[in-house]
């Protein structure tokens, strides 16, 4: 399925989406009512949205607090990018300048306050407390899960355990908090948003492993320059699991280089060879069609319907996607 196809049942919410989801970040100051209005014009494929909704319409009927919800999520997550792109000095952010490249770290830091202010005073102003609790702990496990990913960097003793605590955290709660916020939007029966809930975190967890073999694929398809995650000193999957299976010298040399030689081409391409060697690229596939196959299951226990199978054509667009 395209992302046009997987995007069908729900076309109409979505274009009805784009009109609240401006009307959300609209501020009296023109200097912010300026850069808002940039942030939603270089908008990506917006799955997140796309998750809410059809995770809401296979869990029972669209409302205003569907919209709202995805809107919290889009503010909350917007906020976490803004600063992210502070934190990492960047100056891109889908193929456009980033907010702090073009007005600086303090006004972008601003924005991304005010953004997260905007997410909280939705829900409070609408009483949707059940939503802000699920997107308010995802926020806080994104961060938690991008502090450990910092702590480990320093030392690279990451195992396989960790490193899906780090991803758990970091990636998937916020697509958990997608599907538990849409089910909840439409119903108070906790089994079932906690089911979409452990549906959209098994699906974060293969977009995020998707996402670390990207880094031993051909760079020039998928916008991301091969061997980046190394070059970060980012301990991903494949990676671990070569180590693991490394005699004590092999590890030894290949630790130093992602300590010491990370930004030299030549030995980052030697990490990256003795990654695919190992089998390391064959067991990240394996893990993360294990998750996709958990998540397949878990969304088969609910009735057919369109939605239903967009969702499946999410998960599967996840694993196959080339960028």
């Amino acid at each position: 399925m395209t992302v046009k196809e997987i995007k069908a049942p729900v076309t109409k919410e979505m274009e009805a989406f784009e009109v609240k989801f401006k009307s959300s970040m609209k501020s009296s100051v023109p200097l912010l009512d300026k850069i808002t209005q940039y942030i939603v014009k270089r908008k990506g494929k917006q799955l997140r949205p796309m998750f809410v909704f059809l995770a809401a319409k296979v869990c029972g009927e669209m409302n205003e607090s569907t919209y709202r919800a995805a809107s919290l999520i889009e503010l909350l997550h917007t906020a976490t990018l803004v600063h992210d792109d502070v934190v990492d000095d960047s100056n891109e952010r889908r193929g456009f300048f980033s907010v702090n490249a073009l007005w600086k770290n303090k006004i972008a830091v601003l924005v991304g306050d005010f953004l997260l202010s905007r997410g909280l005073l939705l829900s409070v102003d609408n009483n949707d407390f059940h939503l802000l609790g699920i997107v308010s702990n995802a926020v806080r496990e994104m961060s938690e899960g991008e502090l450990l990913q910092i702590e480990k960097a320093r030392k690279l003793d990451i195992d396989e355990t960790i490193y899906y605590e780090i991803i758990r955290k970091k990636t998937a709660s916020l697509i958990a908090s997608c599907c538990a916020c849409g089910a909840a939007s439409v119903t108070s029966d906790k089994k079932v948003i906690e089911k979409m809930q452990a549906f959209g975190e098994a699906v974060g967890i293969a977009f995020q492993i998707k996402d670390d073999l990207f880094d031993y694929g051909d760079g020039s398809n998928i916008g991301k320059p091969t061997g980046i995650d190394i070059k970060e000193k980012k301990m991903t999957l494949p990676l671990i699991y070569a180590l693991n299976n490394a005699t004590y010298l092999e590890k030894k040399r290949i630790i130093n280089i992602v300590k010491n030689n990370n930004n030299n081409p030549k030995k980052v391409a030697e990490v990256i060879d003795f990654v695919i060697k190992s089998g390391g690229i064959q067991y990240a596939e394996t893990v993360m069609n294990e998750y996709k196959e958990k998540a397949l299951n878990l969304i088969s226990e609910f009735p057919e319907s369109p939605s239903k199978a967009s969702l499946i054509g999410l998960v599967k667009y996840t694993t196959e996607r080339k960028n």
